[in-house]
C-alpha cells in the first residue's frame, strides 16, 4: 500500500513538474494606443492578434495571454506601464515599444526581473553596442541600419549634397549617424529638431531652398511624415529637390497622400527590411490575411509585430512552456529559427538581427492603391556597426 502511495505521488509531482502543468503564459506587449501615435500602435496590436488568431492562441499545449499596454508616446507612461505588466500582470516576457526613448526607459525594469525583453521595433544603438544584455533581443534592426542602406542608395545614385532633416531624440540621431555613415557626398546642412511637439518646418525648409542640395533626406514617424511631406510640396521643394525618407512612407500614411492625391510621392524611393511583396511564404500569408481581415496593407510596424510572435513561439515550444527556463528561451530565441516574413536570417552577436536591406519604391498596385515594392539588395547579411563593441554579459 504504502508503495502504491509513493507511486501515485510521484507521479503527481511528475506531472506537476513547470515542464509539462498545463498553465497560462502571458505576454506583455507594450505600444502606443492612445495619442495621433496611436495609429502604429493599432496596427502592431492588430497584427499580433492576426498571429495569436493564427496560433489558435496556444503554444506547446498552453494557453497564451497577450497583455497590452499603453506607453502614451511618453518615457516616463512607459516605465510606468512596463512596471504594471511585470508586477501587477506578472507577465511571462515582455515584447514591444515603438519609440527608442520609451525603450531606453524601460528596459531595465525588465530585465532586473530576470525577464527576457523583445523589441518589435526600436534598434537604440545604446542596447546594440557596450549596452547591450544577454535578456534583450530585437527583432526588427538596428537603427542606423535603415539609413545606411539610404546612404548605399544615394551613393549608387551620384548624390554628391544632401541636407539632413530629423528629430532631436535617441532614434532621429541614429538614423542621421546611420545615413552620414555611408553617404560619400557633402553634407549641405544638417536640423535635428523638436520631438515630438515640432509640427512645422517653414525655417528648416527655407534652408534647404538657400543651401540647394541635390537631395534631402528625412526621417519622420508617425503624423510628423505626413506632416513633413505636405509641407515640402508647400513650400515648393517637391520635384525640384528629391526627398528621401526612411519609416516616413508606409501603409499608414500613404492613404493619406492617395486620398489627398499628392502623386508627387508615387516613385519616391525608401530602405528597410521588408515590404509587402517580399516573396516568401510566411510573408504572403501574413498580408493576405491582413488585408482580408482589415481592408488594408499592413506596415512593417506590424510585420515585426507579427513576427514577434513566431520569434517568441519557436523558443517556448522548445523549452516545453516551461517560461522559468530563462537559459533555454533565450539559446532558442538565439537561433531564432521560425518563419519569418522577411525570410531567412540570422541573430548577431548582440541579439540583433542580421538581415538583407532593400530599396523600396512607392507605386500602384494591381487594383491602383498606393503601396510600396522591393527594389533592390542595397546590404546583404548586414551586420549592425555596433554589434562588434557588445561582450555580452552572461
Amino acid at each position: 500500500m504504502l508503495i502504491r502511495i509513493l507511486g501515485a505521488s510521484m507521479l503527481v509531482a511528475l506531472v506537476a513538474t513547470p515542464a509539462t502543468a498545463a498553465h497560462k503564459i502571458k505576454i506583455g506587449f507594450i505600444t502606443t494606443l492612445t495619442t495621433p501615435a496611436a495609429v502604429i500602435g493599432n496596427d502592431m496590436r492588430d497584427s499580433v492578434e492576426l498571429a495569436m488568431q493564427q496560433i489558435g492562441g496556444k503554444i506547446a499545449g498552453h494557453d497564451v495571454e497577450v497583455v497590452f499596454a499603453d506607453d502614451e508616446f511618453n518615457p516616463q507612461k512607459g516605465k510606468q506601464a512596463t512596471e504594471r505588466l511585470i508586477k501587477q500582470d506578472k507577465v511571462d516576457i515582455v515584447i514591444g515599444y515603438i519609440w527608442s526613448h520609451v525603450l531606453l526607459a524601460s528596459a531595465n525594469t525588465v530585465m532586473d526581473a530576470g525577464k527576457i525583453l523583445i523589441s518589435a521595433n526600436a534598434g537604440p544603438s545604446q542596447l546594440a553596442g557596450k549596452g547591450c544584455q544577454k535578456n534583450f533581443f530585437n527583432i526588427s534592426w538596428q537603427n542606423d541600419q535603415t539609413p545606411m542602406a539610404l546612404g548605399e542608395v544615394l551613393n549608387q545614385r551620384g548624390i554628391k549634397s544632401l541636407y539632413v532633416i530629423a528629430p532631436n531624440y535617441a532614434a532621429g540621431k541614429n538614423m542621421v549617424a546611420g545615413v552620414e555613415r555611408t553617404f560619400k557626398g557633402r553634407i549641405a546642412g544638417k536640423d535635428m529638431t523638436k520631438w515630438p511637439a515640432q509640427i512645422d518646418w517653414a525655417a528648416e525648409l527655407s534652408k534647404v531652398k538657400s543651401a540647394n542640395p541635390e537631395a534631402v533626406f528625412v526621417f519622420y514617424p508617425g503624423k510628423h511624415g505626413p506632416a513633413f511631406i505636405t509641407q515640402y510640396k508647400q513650400a515648393g521643394l517637391e520635384g525640384k529637390i528629391p526627398l528621401y525618407s526612411v519609416y516616413t512612407l508606409d501603409s499608414l500614411s500613404l492613404p493619406r497622400f492617395q486620398q489627398a492625391n499628392m502623386t508627387g510621392v508615387l516613385g519616391t524611393t525608401m530602405t528597410q527590411f521588408w515590404a509587402p511583396d517580399l516573396d516568401n511564404a510566411q510573408n504572403r500569408g501574413f498580408v493576405s490575411a491582413f488585408k482580408q481581415k482589415h481592408g488594408k496593407y499592413p506596415s512593417f510596424y506590424g510585420a515585426q509585430s507579427y513576427d514577434s510572435i513566431f520569434f517568441v513561439k519557436a523558443a517556448i515550444e522548445a523549452v516545453n512552456g516551461d517560461m522559468s527556463n530563462v537559459d533555454g528561451l533565450r539559446a532558442a530565441l538565439e537561433k531564432a529559427d521560425f518563419p519569418s516574413v522577411r525570410g531567412k536570417f540570422r541573430m548577431g552577436p548582440n541579439h540583433f538581427p542580421i538581415q538583407n536591406f532593400y530599396s523600396r519604391e512607392v507605386v500602384k498596385d494591381a487594383d491602383g492603391v498606393w503601396t510600396t515594392s522591393v527594389r533592390d539588395v542595397v546590404l546583404r547579411d548586414h551586420q549592425d556597426p555596433y554589434a562588434s563593441q557588445c561582450k555580452m554579459k552572461m
